[in-house]
């Protein structure tokens, strides 16, 4: 690995918010959420070097710090206009808005921006989601697998597609003469899963082994970008998993089961061990019964609880197409979703008129909020509207949410295929969460106007900061993402969906070796044993909505679908990504929902609403006397004393998460 940094800034273009500005806001407590602070400091303090972890206040600090630097960085490199006084002004309007929770970077943005790790590696680290087709297989063979491996082993969510699939015929691989020693770093990783897949189609040869030695054991910490080792194990297991896949295929054609099950794979290498998470969405073709079929658990029980489960799989819709088997198997597995590819090429908002402008998008990331261009990568933002509470308020979070995505589109990535993507096209995803507690507190049609009325003005900024930056305006910039702890942090509904229950106990699981454990069994809180993982224990958080208005089991599939529409109308020119629950006797009522909604929806996936009834579920509904008991134990928890435990959070999501 190069030593040489990605981004070189030098110190006097370093940008720093004023001393006392930050120190005014160190003695403020944030307004976190009921599981806002537990989240934070479990998932985005960062150490510091006198071994002591962030507060609130200093994480916001290195993050606006990273942004404006970044900015600083680029205008100076370009030798283009700089001000420092009116960048302090637009860093201090920026900090006091993401403190206050009025938007959030994502997850990434505040676990890694303004970090050392970005300057030496690249905004990979800072950005949610990617793409790679298959469709050029027959010329870069490896080239989608490791594309995956790399990024999903630098914390970003992953889409890939089975266009590939009957496009090159597999070799017997032939035996080399050396040894294929692996470094401890991803890049040697990513090389040695190279070589085996290249050896298939005869652009490499087998080694007569390979040496793992030189990788840290597992449990050995990761530095830069934190966690520990999950030492050789997943990569011995991964290499044989790829001579599985293929060997049975000598002197065929590369199959779409084959192209899944080896992205599924390198999905189960990079999450084994419980070390790191990532996401992966296959999209494939709605004609390829072979793909239809491939996560039955009657046909393919092994291959499913072996690693087929590491895919959300979706379907690349048509217009006007027979949705009758496919709603068939959604119904019974809530897979497969449905992506409307030529929907949301086609279509910035469904408000506006048609044009070809993203005709390259040939893909989308797992959780289907972006639509991309293969290489692509997309950072995203969230925006909180139910805390505002007029729209020139809102108006102004617009402003600096989008200013923070703008800037990660500055940095370069470490993959120069994805750089000439990200750098052409510039697209960001603004996105909302919330959106139905701001339903609740301003009505659905005033909701809209906000929608409406910020993304009309999102055009304006991105035409006056496009031009400052000297960069083509941004391709796209909104969407609505599932989110998930993020949206935790405020304490707002997640995305577009609607929340459990007025009253519920929301269940984390938490390492018996986490130093939060102490603290939350000092204030009182409910913990048990966790009764699948003998290593965790399961904290109780008892939960009350303030803007409760329906519960997700109160709604049906229609209006669900219904607000996916309106916010593809009025705001999102990516997608909006929605998970549709629907109760047993509505699975009848699958496949008129689609072709009802087929010309307004860019995605949509589906998930059975049903008491599971397995102990310890992640959401539990509670009386409001049950609740109002609990809250009386509880006494204030002393963060303090808490050590970040490390997430790679990448869509951010827990129904796009391969953990």
């Amino acid at each position: 690995m190069s030593s040489a940094k990605i981004i070189d800034i030098r110190p006097e273009d370093r940008f720093r918010l004023d001393d006392s500005f930050v120190s005014a806001y160190a003695a403020q407590k944030p307004d976190f959420g009921p599981l806002g602070e537990v989240t934070y400091c479990r998932t985005y303090s960062r150490q510091k070097p006198d071994e002591s972890y962030e507060q609130w206040h200093e994480t916001i600090r290195r993050v606006v710090e990273g942004v404006y630097t970044y900015q600083k960085w680029h205008c100076k490199r370009l030798g283009l206009p700089w001000k420092d006084a009116k960048a302090q002004r637009s860093a201090q309007e920026m900090y006091g808005l993401f403190f206050g929770m009025k938007s959030l970077p994502p997850g990434r943005g505040l676990w890694m921006c303004g970090s050392d790790y970005v300057e030496q590696r690249g905004s990979a680290s800072l950005v949610n989601c990617s793409y790679c087709t298959t469709a050029r297989i027959d010329e870069d063979f490896a080239g989608p697998f490791t594309f995956l491996m790399d990024m999903s082993m630098s914390g970003v969510g992953v889409g890939g597609d089975t266009n590939g699939a009957g496009k090159v015929f597999i070799q017997a691989p032939t035996m080399g003469s050396d040894v294929h020693y692996v470094e401890d770093t991803r890049e040697a990783w990513v090389e040695v899963v190279r070589r085996f897949l290249d050896s298939y189609v005869g652009k490499a040869d087998f080694p007569i082994c390979v040496d793992y030695s030189r990788i840290r054991p597992a449990g050995a910490p990761i530095r830069g970008f934190g966690g520990v080792s999950s030492g050789p194990a997943p990569l011995m297991k991964l290499i044989e998993g790829i001579e599985e896949t293929l060997t049975p295929l000598i002197g065929k054609p590369i199959t779409s089961t084959a192209i899944v099950d080896l992205f599924n794979k390198i999905g189960v290498c990079v999450v084994s061990g419980n070390v790191r998470r990532s996401a992966e969405v296959m999209l494939g073709d709605a004609d390829d019964p072979e793909f239809l079929s491939i996560k039955d658990p009657e046909k393919f029980p092994d291959e499913l609880q072996g690693w087929r489960w590491a895919s959300n799989n979706s379907l690349i819709a048509r217009v006007g197409m027979d949705y009758s088997k496919a709603a068939e198997l959604t119904a019974k597995n809530g897979e497969p979703g449905y992506f409307w590819l030529d929907n949301a090429r086609t279509h910035r908002r469904f408000a506006d008129k048609p044009d070809d402008s993203d005709s390259a998008a040939s893909g989308a990331n797992p959780c289907l909020e972006v639509q991309l261009e293969s290489f692509e990568l997309c950072n995203l933002g969230e925006l909180f509207p139910s805390r505002h509470e007029t729209l020139d308020e809102f108006k102004r979070t617009i402003k600096f949410a989008y200013l923070y995505c703008k800037t990660i589109t500055l940095v370069p990535t470490h993959n120069e295929h994805t750089n000439a993507v990200v750098m052409r096209n510039r697209r960001i995803g603004l996105s909302m969460s919330g959106i139905q507690d701001a339903i609740a507190k301003l009505g659905r049609r005033e909701f809209l106007r906000w929608c409406d009325e910020g993304y009309k003005y999102l055009q304006r900024l991105d035409q006056i900061y496009s031009d400052w930056l000297c960069v083509p305006r941004s391709k796209r910039m909104t969407s609505v993402k599932p989110s998930g702890s993020v949206s935790l942090l405020p304490g707002v509904s997640p995305g577009i969906h609607y929340p459990h229950s007025k009253y519920y106990f929301r269940t984390i699981r938490i390492a018996k070796t986490s130093r939060l454990l102490p603290p939350l069994r000092d204030a009182g809180y409910r913990i048990e044993q966790d009764v699948c993982d003998a290593s965790s224990m399961v904290v109780y958080f008892p939960i009350k909505e303030k803007l409760f208005k329906r519960s997700k089991a109160d709604v049906s599939i229609w209006e669900q679908v219904a607000n996916a529409a309106a916010l593809n109308r009025f705001w999102a020119d990516n997608m909006v990504s929605i998970t549709v629950t629907f109760k047993p006797e509505e699975e009848t009522q699958i496949q008129p929902v689609l072709e009802a909604f087929e010309d307004q929806l860019k995605s949509v996936s589906f998930l059975p609403l049903s008491d599971h009834g397995y102990a310890q579920a992640p959401y539990q509904t509670i009386t409001e006397e049950e609740y109002e008991a609990a809250i009386a134990e509880l006494k204030s928890v002393d963060f303090d004393v808490v050590e970040h435990e490390v997430t790679d959070s990448f869509c951010d999501g827990d129904r796009c998460a391969v953990s």
